[in-house]
Formats: C-alpha cells, structure tokens, sequence
C-alpha cells in the first residue's frame, strides 16, 4: 500500500455482508436520528426547479461540508416524512442520496448513497412491480410506475469507501427512484403523458405538508 493509499483509506461507515454488499438494517434508529440530530430542515424543491432537470455533479471531496449535506439530508427527510431523499430535492448539485425505507417484509434500511449507478440487470431477472409511486418533489401526487421489483447500486459511502446497496420490493423502488433524481429524472418523467398530467394536477389541487422551495 501507498502512501497516498494509506493517506485516502477510510474506515467504513457499514459493515459488508459475504457478497460485499452493505448491512444497512442493523441499529437503523440510532444511525438515523445521530444523523437528523446534527441536521437542519432545509426546504423541499419541487418540479420545475432547473436543479431537479439536469444530471448532478459528481462528488469528489469526502469532506465535513458532505458530512453536514448527509445530515441536513435525514432532518429534511425526517421532516417531509419521506423514505429517501436526494441532494438536489434539498437544492444541492451533488450526487448524494440518503434512505431510510423498508422492504416489503417491513425490514428497515437506512444508509447514504455518494455517486451511485444503477445495476443494469438482465432480461430474465426483471419482474416489474406495478404500484403507486409518489416524490417529495411532486407533493400529494401518486401515480402508479412499473419498475423492476430487484435493484442493486454501486456507488461511496459518505467516507468515500466504494459499496453496493441491494433491495427487494418497495425499498428496490426506492433505489431506482433516488438515483434517478440524481441524474435528472423524476419519476413522473417515466409516466405516460395522461398520467404525468394527472400527477401535476394532483400536486396543484393538494398542499404540501412541509416547506418547499416555490418555482419562480
């Protein structure tokens, strides 16, 4: 090992399992509110906002400004009463996503994504799971989306160590849909065009519980 390595190397954030990915189901409440805790609400942005319509910046500095973006990220998620959030929902031009999601078993995950990419997987392991899907970014919206109900991401831990995240179900939505965002997508960018105007006139008949950034 370099000296440059040994210089770089972190200390992971979760343990692995055999297969290498990462166990984010063990002391889930603890590791979120030490997170929230330390964080501040930051308002939602909502569709419209050029930072939701574009490909993030990838991150290159593991540093305590991503640490607080990290925090900031699970108060403002805490807040919104959402199971995942990505940084430019909070209106951050980073590739960071953070989760706190069940399965559909009811198992809990909780973790932080830096620089993922979306396993592309096979023909014959893609069981779409037809259901409703809704974002912080589109308030009081739900439509149901097809998507894979199998997901798997690569991508740093907030320490900058390289990981995988695997999910079934609904925490497997969950997946798809952060990365998504991070790269300039929303999930009503997948709909039909019947369906993504229904979608937006959800969100503009409904109110927001929480505070969100308003389009200019």
């Amino acid at each position: 090992m370099s000296d440059q390595q040994q210089a770089t190397e972190h200390s992971a954030v979760l343990p692995v399992d055999d297969e290498g990915y990462v166990i984010d189901t063990e002391d889930c409440e603890e590791r979120e509110a030490a997170y929230r805790e330390r964080g501040t609400f930051r308002p939602i942005t909502v569709v419209g906002n050029p930072v939701l319509h574009k490909e993030c910046k990838d991150v290159t500095e593991f540093d305590d400004e991503l640490a607080k973006l990290v925090d900031d990220m699970f108060m403002s998620q805490r807040v919104a009463e959402g199971v995942g959030l990505a940084a430019n929902q909070i209106g951050v031009d980073k590739k960071v996503f953070v989760y706190d999601c069940p399965d559909d078993q009811g198992v809990r995950h909780t973790g932080v994504v830096v620089n993922p990419v979306l396993t592309e997987l096979p023909a014959d392991r893609r069981v779409l799971d037809d259901n409703n899907e809704g974002c912080l970014s589109v308030p009081t919206a739900y439509v149901s989306l097809a998507r894979p109900d199998y997901a798997e991401v690569t991508g740093q831990d907030e320490k900058g160590n390289p990981i995988k995240v695997r999910g079934t179900g609904y925490f497997a939505r969950c997946l798809q849909h952060e990365t998504d965002h991070l790269y300039g997508y929303l999930y009503i960018d997948r709909l039909s065009k019947r369906d993504r105007k229904d979608a937006l006139r959800q969100m503009e008949e409904g109110t927001p519980r929480y505070e969100v950034v308003p389009n200019a």
